[in-house]
């Protein structure tokens, strides 16, 4: 894998540290200098073959084998300060004092290397349990993050909550979600083509907003579980991010709730928003077309709710004012049920 510009001029300076500090000793030493510079190139070429063992490991890994690392070296310094070295079977062995600088290497070097697996074994949420004062997340810095998949970007309201300022926590975006748009961008299909450049769009957008934080998840932060495919690997990397999951696949939604994750939907978040239209209730709406019934006609609400006035196909084209009789939601939104009122309304006998 080619490695970045920054990556190539942070070896190249200590390549030339390495150099230069290996002929400053070798001329301490009185030995010539191309041995000191030979030592330190070949230092640094250990040095840049090990960063290469390391690619895979993210600054989570290192930060736990870190912290790992410290509790297995307090763990080793407490048994060493018990006090059995004293001990008058010890102080009577040959060697003795070779022998306890033995022991407490075997004993720092093998509680180090079980704090350091034990602690890349674990996750997020032990470490709060282990200290519950140190959260390894923002959370008084920002909210949750908000991990959307490509349907999600696609619908492009998410713009339009964005600008209303109710998300505080950045909205991440994972490189294979924009991998998957710019193929549907170079499409052959005319409809997913249009999608996939609408999702780039809308990405741009979002970029464009600078608040809420548009955030890229590179590969590399993108998990290593290969029996984890498509949506399911999606919700595995919000529950290890953390972060609330907006999506529209009801497959994908069950999944992610399955390992904890907190799943937002738009349409679900819409169907909350939407004003509660109760028996008796007045509303004015236009009337656009007949309905199932002939006595029936159909119009809108703002919010998209279909509403179906009795005995009003004869003012289809025209407002008119109606009281609602019942409500109820659908797959496809909320449906109204009205009747008409005032000079428009017309008899019960009417009606076939």
């Amino acid at each position: 894998m080619k490695q970045p510009w920054s990556i190539r001029l942070v070896r190249a300076l200590f390549f030339c540290l390495f150099v230069w500090m290996g002929m400053a000793i070798a001329m301490g030493m009185q030995q010539p200098a191309w041995i000191g510079a030979a030592t330190g190139a070949t230092v640094m070429g250990l040095l840049t073959w090990l960063d290469g063992l390391l690619t895979r490991v993210s600054l989570r890994d290192f930060s736990h084998a870190t912290f790992g690392l410290g509790i297995g070296l307090f763990c080793a310094w407490l048994v060493t300060r018990i006090g059995f070295f004293e001990l008058d079977y010890f102080q009577s062995l040959p060697q003795s004092e070779a022998l306890q600088n033995l022991l407490r290497i075997l004993i720092y070097t093998s509680l180090a290397f079980f704090g350091v697996t034990v602690a890349l074994r674990s996750d997020r949420d032990q470490f709060a349990f282990l200290i519950p004062y140190v959260r390894f997340r923002r959370e008084a810095a920002e909210g949750e993050p908000l991990l959307l998949d490509a349907p999600s970007v696609i619908d492009g309201r998410i713009v339009g909550i964005a600008q209303t300022g109710i998300l505080s926590g950045p909205v991440v975006v994972a490189r294979p979600v924009l991998d998957g748009l710019q193929r549907m961008a170079d499409s052959d299909l005319a409809a997913e083509r249009a999608r996939g450049k609408r999702g780039l769009e809308i990405m741009e957008q979002l970029r464009a907003l600078g608040s809420p934080r548009l955030v890229l998840l590179e590969p590399e932060l993108w998990g290593e579980d290969g029996d984890l495919q498509g949506g399911h690997r999606l919700a595995h990397l919000a529950r290890t991010l953390q972060a609330r999951l907006l999506t529209q696949d009801a497959d994908l939604a069950r999944a992610a709730r399955l390992q904890g994750v907190t799943v937002l939907s738009l349409p679900g978040l819409l169907a909350a928003l939407q004003p509660q239209l109760h028996a008796g209730e007045p509303i004015s709406v236009e009337l656009v077309k007949p309905g199932r019934e002939r006595h029936q006609a159909v119009g809108y609400l703002p919010d998209g709710s279909m509403v179906v006035v009795n005995h009003a196909c004869e003012h289809i084209g025209s407002s008119i004012h109606a009281t609602v009789i019942s409500s109820m939601s659908t797959t496809a939104g909320r449906l109204v049920f009205a009747e008409l009122v005032g000079p428009e309304a017309q008899p019960q006998t009417n009606a076939p």
